[in-house]
């Protein structure tokens, strides 16, 4: 049969009219775009206007651009480029590289070929091959199967049950940082459902891209693994309820995700949804979620029936309703939603700014130091940098924070100058009188007028490109810089013997559980430790930050003699000898 004609020849539109009716017009057909325009589209269109009065054969046609090779080229057999649907979802193959060489690939496998798919645009044409699917499975599916693992191993290691009601801690009682990660997790599931509802699969897949790798990977899991491994025994009631809270966010996050992401990747969402206990029997026969706004918007709903019906469409519905059948409005707590999130959006840009400062000053960030600065932009800025205070000071490895309001003296000294490599033939015979005019100018005023557009200097407008803007910190024994926003950083450069001592310990731990990784050690193994230096620096380092390279390092037993069937190994830490020995605890 045409399959111009397939509206009415599979539909009994000649023997059943009644039924055929329900079934026309269809609501969705996909098929490429430069294939049907001519073909099956017209037919569709040109028949049925025939044959039912101009009614369309379909509410929603979603048309495609063509798939090409890895490097943009048509694949064809005879050249040796193309890859079989078999080879690339199980078995791999042999495709071409860029020189035109065979070259062998394993398999691509069927959900990394499904989000290929997705975050493209149907515009534009998709580049098909081992190559970006390697970089897809690098960027997005191992960061969200990492994710999970890490969730795992340490659940089951600390004998976390999402359903225990003594492991539950309600939202308001949460810290700052779980909330703000629920917040950013309702606006995905909002755009998912915009997205899906429009036909619209890479809106979703590039926000669920964003999300995994900058918001939950690189972002609440980087800062919530010290609550995953701190030791249960170890913990008072007010740690262990911030530990049972991490997980219960976790777990929240990542059986959400799920439901999002398995229309697109049907097959590592289901392994994940039942390894996280998910209801039912099914990813894929769950209820899709929908966004509990007051996270979003912060409005005081109370305990509407409309809100209760949205957290029950959770699973499981515990990680946002407390066991004790409190009100909704505590189980959705303060200070969450856009405020929340916009005040993280600032820590973090101010984070950005501090380590900008550190590249500054050459101090690698495992070397502690005694205060960061900051000049403001916003009064927000201030009371988001008191409310985060904390986790600054550990992503930048401060001892202290100050905020200052940006009322304050500048922390920077700014000078500016042409750059006449592509200055002066915009200047020609101004340049002297540009230069001269250049040296009466605010170089900070200067830059910020920089980022609206050009600036005139001498009558000749000149971009940011033609200037050379340098700063330097004004305060003596500090380094720093200033972002585009204004805001102002410096980090203090003195470094005490207590403060070059704790430096050492950290590059040791991570000379340590390096060492670890390569013994094949798991992360809830505990280890005999046995360490030594002939540098006095270090050996001094070795002995008064004990307790610190300990607890980091799993060392449940430390050793002042060499130990005995040891994995070993020597390392340099600034330079100093440092002899690293350990062993399994059975």
């Amino acid at each position: 049969l045409d399959a111009g004609i397939v509206g009415f020849s599979t539909l009994k539109f000649n023997t059943d009219p009644d039924y055929w009716r329900q079934w026309y017009p269809a609501d969705f057909i996909t098929e490429s775009f430069p294939g049907q325009f001519r073909n099956w589209f017209y037919a569709l269109l040109a028949l049925s206007t025939m044959m039912s009065d101009g009614a369309p054969p379909f509410k929603t046609l979603l048309g495609f651009a063509t798939v090409k090779d890895q490097y943009g080229h048509d694949m064809h057999k005879t050249a040796g480029n193309s890859i079989e649907f078999i080879a690339a979802a199980d078995k791999g193959g042999i495709t071409k590289d860029a020189k035109g060489n065979d070259v062998p690939f394993t398999a691509i496998g069927a959900d990394v070929m499904r989000w290929l798919y997705c975050r493209q645009s149907p515009a534009q044409n998709l580049n098909f091959g081992p190559e970006p699917a390697n970089e897809v499975r690098s960027k997005f599916i191992f960061k969200l199967w990492n994710t999970y693992s890490l969730f795992c191993n340490c659940a089951i290691g600390d004998g976390f049950d999402p359903a225990s009601r003594d492991q539950q801690v309600p939202v308001a009682e949460r810290s700052d940082i779980d909330r703000w990660i629920l917040s950013c997790l309702q606006v995905l599931v909002q755009t998912a459902r915009d997205s899906f509802e429009k036909y619209d699969a890479m809106t979703f897949a590039l926000a669920a891209e964003r999300f995994v790798d900058d918001d939950l990977s690189n972002w609440y899991v980087r800062r919530v693994k010290p609550r995953l491994n701190s030791k249960v025994a170890d913990l008072d009631a007010v740690g262990l309820e911030d530990k049972w809270a991490a997980y219960q966010t976790l777990h929240g996050v990542l059986t959400t995700l799920c439901q999002c992401l398995a229309p697109c990747v049907p097959f590592i969402t289901e392994v994940m949804w039942k390894g996280l206990g998910g209801a039912g029997t099914s990813v894929h026969l769950s209820e899709f979620p929908k966004p509990l706004k007051p996270f979003v918007d912060g409005s005081d709903v109370a305990a509407s029936d409309a809100l209760m019906d949205q957290i029950e469409t959770l699973n499981p519905p515990a990680q946002f309703v407390d066991g004790a059948g409190a009100s909704v409005s505590r189980a959705i707590g303060v200070g969450t939603g856009e405020a929340l999130m916009d005040q993280m959006d600032a820590i973090r840009e101010i984070i950005t700014l501090g380590g900008a400062a550190r590249n500054v000053a050459k101090i690698k960030v495992r070397q502690p130091l005694a205060e960061l600065i900051v000049r403001t932009a916003t009064e927000a800025d201030i009371v988001a940098i008191a409310k985060f205070d904390q986790l600054i000071r550990d992503e930048l490895n401060v001892k202290k924070v100050t905020a200052l309001p940006a009322s304050a003296e500048s922390l920077m000294a700014a000078t500016a100058k042409l750059n006449k490599k592509t200055a002066a033939s915009k200047l020609g015979a101004k340049l002297k009188e540009a230069e001269a005019e250049l040296a009466k100018r605010d170089a900070r005023q200067l830059a910020q007028s920089l980022h609206a557009g050009p600036v005139e200097i001498a009558g000749v407008p000149l971009e940011a490109a033609d200037f050379t803007i340098e700063y330097v910190s004004a305060k003596p024994g500090y380094a720093g810089t200033i972002d585009n926003r204004g805001r102002e950083a410096v980090v203090s450069t003195t470094l005490t013997e207590e403060l070059k001592l704790e430096g050492m310990a950290r590059d040791v731990i991570r000379l340590v559980n390096q060492a670890r990784k390569n013994a094949g050690l798991e992360i809830a193994d505990t280890i005999a430790l046995y360490l030594q230096s002939p540098a006095e620096l270090l050996a001094k380092a070795l002995v008064t930050q004990r307790e610190y390279i300990a607890a980091e390092t799993q060392a449940s037993e430390w050793s002042d003699t060499p130990l005995s069937a040891a994995h070993a190994s020597d390392a340099k830490v600034d330079g100093l000898a440092l002899r690293v020995e350990l062993r399994k605890v059975s």
